[in-house]
């Protein structure tokens, strides 16, 4: 085949590939035109050729007509199929010129089912007529929501068999190897039980997926039916790709301990992609499209290796081999889809070559941390036995020189054992003669102290005792509650609720439980102290002022003495006179104000 103007059917050769850069073409940016508008002649000539046209200037809101002429070659031995290489084309329309002069359209791309193609076959194909001589004009119509690649072979059913079968085996070699080391890491991680390889299994699986939605290999064998789901499963897998990356990078480099900035930078990250992931799967399929920015995360975990391996862990440097690969691979692959290089068979692989690569370091990498652990590990292990084996040594000639050191103090602690028995019997026998004079004098001291607090006691009934002389025998709530429980409950218990008169401990301190009812009563329940929210020996000492016969104290003293405020030390002296009044008591004794009353009270 020769020529730029059409294409010929030549045996001597077994295919001509074309972009649309080589082919006339012309661009409806109204997608106002049908083929009737395209055959007038007074159109034909807006058909050109524009060699700068890429796959980067393809817009998705345009349609594109093609134009090519075939001249047959009824000779030709071989049967011969045009197709289209870009497999994510929504729809193709071809006009295939008959012997009449009339056109039959065929109907092909990636919104139709699967089973709709006339080969079964991940790209498109049409068989060509070459049973008579001429010049046929055919005419294509494409409309893509992606940027399509428009690249038109021409080829024998031979070429296109052998190809055909050769991009499968390589495939199945591809996805093989993937599911291969997909297992292998699983089964590595239910014997070592660390989420990375979990996480690293995932991204494999990620990654297959996502290239059988590239590939159109998806399509062909997983929802043949349902071509809807191929933009929503490349990005999904395009999503989760990336997402498992980032989750096994942290834990294989081990951020979170050796870069705290570069560990919080991938969940940032990772918090981005998904955000515009979450937006593309409910608002906006659009950005499911292939975007270039899926290369600041692979760039930023080659970056990070690199980072973390010249800080001296040298676990990562298969990884940042790895990644370099990938990045490597995936600049090749933008670059070409901005069209800034060519388009060609190993560029066209350079993800899949780049994948591959990555896969086989980063399962190598895996391996070689564990033998670089181990082997830290076993160094370790070695100092540890050696320095066991020095302890061991140390600990002979110590216990040794012990030995001789306990027998020496063995006989000289039976020398002063004898000595220290006889000093012993001696000191018993002094300690005997102390005991007996401490007990004569317990006893004096006893009756010293009872003989001051009955003096306290009388002096309190008198009503003459001072402040501190009060504070003698009250010193502390504790005092205060001992003596009201005391008494109150010193002639017997009696149930305010039932009337019984046994009782047992309440649940508190200074509080009895009837054992009937179980009614709870405490020491100052029913007594004029009941509700004080101050310290209760300052409410016994503001109670004997009422009776104190000493000098009486005013309400600025007693409230500065005692450290209450002045309305506090009223209210309650006056609770106390009303209660003594109320009850009839002219001359009150201590013991009327201990008394119980039903006089109504408030809580101070």
């Amino acid at each position: 085949m020769s020529g730029d103007a059409f294409l010929k059917i030549d045996d001597r050769l077994e295919e001509r590939i074309l972009d649309i850069s080589q082919l006339q073409f012309y661009e409806d940016k109204e997608n106002i035109l049908d083929f009737e508008d395209i055959l007038k002649g007074s159109f034909q000539e807006n058909f050109t050729v524009k060699p700068e046209f890429s796959k980067n200037n393809f817009n998705t809101s345009h349609t594109y007509w093609i134009r090519f002429a075939l001249e047959k070659n009824p000779g030709s031995l071989k049967n011969w199929i045009l197709e289209f290489y870009d497999q994510t084309i929504d729809e193709i329309e071809i006009y295939v010129p008959r012997q009449d002069g009339t056109y039959e359209k065929v109907l092909m791309g990636y919104s139709l089912p699967f089973a709709e193609r006339t080969f079964r076959h991940k790209n498109f194909e049409l068989e060509l007529e070459n049973q008579s001589k001429g010049i046929d004009q055919y005419y294509i119509k494409i409309r893509s929501s992606q940027k399509a690649d428009i690249r038109i072979a021409v080829r024998s059913m031979n070429r296109f068999i052998f190809y055909a079968l050769n991009e499968y085996f390589l495939y199945g070699i591809f996805y093989g190897m993937i599911a291969i080391i997909a297992l292998y890491n699983t089964l590595v991680y239910f014997a070592v039980k660390e989420i990375k390889y979990l996480y690293y299994t995932f991204y494999l699986l990620s990654v297959a997926i996502y290239a059988m939605c590239v590939d159109g290999i998806s399509f062909q064998y997983l929802w043949p039916k349902n071509p809807e789901y191929n933009q929503i499963a490349k990005g999904i897998t395009s999503y989760f790709v990336v997402a498992w990356a980032i989750l096994f990078s942290i834990r294989f480099l081990n951020t979170k301990v050796r870069s705290q900035r570069i560990h919080k930078t991938l969940w940032v990250i990772l918090g981005i992609k998904t955000i515009l992931f979450l937006i593309g799967l409910f608002w906006n399929n659009k950005l499911f499209e292939i975007k270039y920015y899926d290369v600041i995360p692979t760039f930023f975990i080659f970056f990070s290796s690199i980072y973390i391996w010249t800080k001296g862990y040298q676990v990562v440097r298969f990884f940042v081999i790895a990644y370099g690969v990938l990045f490597i691979g995936l600049m090749i692959k933008v670059l070409a889809n901005t069209g800034i290089i060519p388009h060609n068979t190993i560029i066209y692989y350079s993800l899949h070559f780049a994948f591959l690569l990555e896969m086989l370091l980063l399962t190598f990498a895996l391996g070689d941390r564990i033998r670089i652990l181990k082997k830290n590990r076993d160094r370790a292990f070695q100092r540890t036995i050696k320095q066991i084996e020095i302890n061991y040594g140390l600990k002979e000639k110590v216990n040794l020189e012990l030995e001789n050191k306990v027998k020496e103090r063995t006989q000289e602690l039976e020398s002063k054992s004898a000595m220290m028995e006889s000093i012993n019997r001696q000191l018993i026998e002094k300690d005997e003669e102390i005991k007996r004079i401490n007990s004569f004098l317990d006893k004096d001291n006893w009756k010293l102290k009872s003989s001051i607090k009955q003096s306290f006691q009388d002096r309190l009934t008198n009503k003459l005792l001072s402040y501190e002389e009060f504070k003698k025998i009250f010193p502390d709530q504790s005092a205060c509650y001992r003596y009201l429980e005391e008494f109150k409950w010193s002639k017997g218990f009696e149930c305010k609720s039932c009337g019984n008169h046994k009782s047992s401990t309440g649940p508190k301190l200074f509080t009895k439980r009837c054992s009937k009812c179980g009614y709870i009563e405490s020491a100052t329940v029913g007594t004029v102290f009941h509700g004080v929210k101050f310290p209760l020996e300052k409410g016994f000492y503001i109670a004997y002022t009422v009776i104190s016969e000493t000098e009486k104290q005013t309400l600025e003293k007693l409230s500065e003495m005692l450290d209450l405020r002045k309305n506090t030390v009223g209210s309650f002296r006056k609770r106390v006179k009303d209660i003594l009044d109320s009850n009839g008591h002219s001359n009150p004794q201590w013991e009327d104000i201990m008394g119980e009353t039903n006089f109504q009270k408030t809580a101070l």
